[in-house]
């Protein structure tokens, strides 16, 4: 295909690279299959313990020289980077619909959404403000400052290809850090892409080699980044399952760590809502990028006076939902990652069925022409209580549940009642109940949105969650603190030395 030629995807492609360099290595290889068509599109030689180590010390010295750059002329590298992506967004896009599996105009959305944190972060690279305090003592003064971490690890998962990266490299980069990025290896290839990209722009402007490493590989490679004493910071995507775990190994160590983990979201659908409206965000939250995003739809809590009303208004969308390639426009819902993705959706409906729920609409594996994956599903729907066990799970799936409420109150209640705390939605036009959900005692997510769905967030704001989300933030807002050490100052520009507290030490 053309846009694997434009983006240099081979059929065999290293792993493991420095920038412009790539480092040979005998790790295993990595074979990416299309769950679009089911073809093996290249393979990619994963890191091993000796190109892992060579990549990190580069890295090391790397960010000795990068700290030094003005925080400014760093943002005009990254402003570069976004040029470079603007220039490269339909193969890049393509790219990342063919291997991942997502619609094609959600493909180009995540490569808008790296194009857009790099504009983030050219303009934070001249607004890593600190705070000056005045001093209790005569004639001193006290004032914060960032500095940057060191190496930061990425570990991303394979919904999100390219822009989880890009969240945390923009930002890391413009606060002086240096970043070492593995990418899932359902998604390998996207990496190589992106790592290509990058190179041209670094190499044009003599950025130190090892500003930027890709280390692919599975679970062996994530677990020699979480240990690895010399990456004080790894911001990690992926299941509760793997934060956890990695969490307590990045702490034990007294690293840090970014968690975006997993979601279990819910919409409120208020008697007072916007049914067409409502109808839009809770169809396209629940079956967009075929429910593998961590901020799925999936849970719907509707008010019993209009809940028939919506349930019959759900089926009949459903009913018109075209699922196919997504490269294709014309189609709605792409396929499951691979056939494992497959397995658990099934799983995951039987469970459903014997726990007691009711299916409106069937789901089913599809087949015939064009399906030959074996990776294309139906979204489906069942009518289930809120404390089943499989509604309590997230399934990466489009699986939607429905259930009744007769109180704001106990809407919320049940909005709140899993242990995931990502994203969350209310559909009215009822300023109280509106205020109400967005309040301390409503919606116990890390985002609360009034009429919209639980998906599509934007840059400009923190991502993540709470509970077993993880409680990371990316992307917007002041996000960037946590890619960085705060140091406090204080400066005395007396004759004398006053001690804090009013302590008194003479030594006459």
């Amino acid at each position: 295909m053309e846009f694997l030629n434009h983006l240099n995807i081979s059929s065999n492609n290293a792993g493991v690279s420095t920038g412009t360099q790539w480092i040979n290595s005998n790790g295993e290889t990595i074979d990416s299959f299309s769950p679009v068509d089911g073809k093996k599109i290249g393979s990619v030689t994963a890191a091993d313990r000796p190109s892992y180590d060579a990549a990190i010390a580069k890295a090391q010295e790397a960010f000795a020289e990068w700290r030094t750059w003005p925080a400014p002329k760093r943002g005009e590298i990254v402003r570069q980077v976004g040029d470079a992506l603007r220039a490269n967004k339909e193969p890049l896009g393509k790219l990342v619909s063919y291997e991942m599996g997502k619609s094609l105009q959600e493909g180009y959305g995540e490569v808008q959404e790296m194009i857009d944190i790099c504009d983030f972060a050219t303009g934070l690279s001249r607004q890593l403000y600190g705070l000056t305090m005045h001093s209790e003592r005569p004639a001193h003064r006290m004032y914060e400052q960032w500095h940057p971490l060191g190496v930061v690890g990425i570990i991303s998962a394979f919904n999100f290809p390219v822009a989880v990266w890009a969240w945390n490299s923009a930002l890391s980069w413009v606060c002086g850090n240096v970043t070492v990025w593995k990418p899932s290896e359902k998604t390998p290839l996207c990496g190589i892409a992106v790592q290509t990209i990058i190179a041209g722009v670094f190499e044009k402007n003599n950025v130190p080699e090892g500003v930027n490493v890709l280390v692919q590989g599975g679970r062996e490679v994530g677990e020699w980044i979480s240990h690895d004493t010399r990456i004080p910071l790894v911001s990690a995507t992926g299941s509760t399952r793997m934060g956890k775990a990695l969490s307590a190994v990045v702490a034990a160590r007294l690293g840090r760590s970014i968690l975006e983990l997993g979601g279990n979201n819910a919409i409120i659908i208020s008697k007072n809502a916007d049914l067409d409206m409502a109808l839009i965000g809770s169809v396209f939250g629940a079956v967009g990028t075929a429910g593998q995003r961590c901020t799925t739809t999936r849970r719907l809590i509707i008010h019993e006076d209009v809940y028939d009303a919506f349930k019959a208004k759900l089926v009949k969308a459903y009913g018109q939902l075209r699922i196919g390639n997504p490269l294709d426009v014309n189609y709605h819902v792409g396929p499951l990652i691979d056939t494992d993705a497959v397995n658990m959706y099934l799983q995951s409906i039987e469970a459903c069925k014997q726990q007691g729920g009711n299916f409106i609409v069937d789901g089913g594996v599809m087949s015939g022409d064009g399906y030959e994956s074996g990776c294309y599903v139906k979204p489906c729907i069942a009518e289930a209580n809120n404390d089943l066990p499989i509604v309590q799970h997230e399934t990466f799936a489009p699986i939607l549940y429905l259930m009744k409420y007769k109180t704001i109150d106990e809407a919320i209640a049940l909005q709140n009642g899993v242990p995931q705390g990502l994203s969350s939605s209310i559909m009215t036009l009822n300023m109280r109940e509106a205020e109400q959900f967005l309040s301390h005692t409503g919606s116990d997510c890390g985002i609360a949105n009034v009429n919209i769905g639980t998906s599509g967030a934007e840059i400009g704001g923190a991502f993540g969650g709470e509970k077993e989300t993880g409680g990371g933030r990316e992307s917007g807002s002041d996000a960037w603190k946590a890619y960085m050490r705060r140091q406090t100052n204080t400066i005395n520009w007396s004759d004398k030395l006053p001690l804090a507290q009013g302590i008194k030490f003479d030594l006459s």
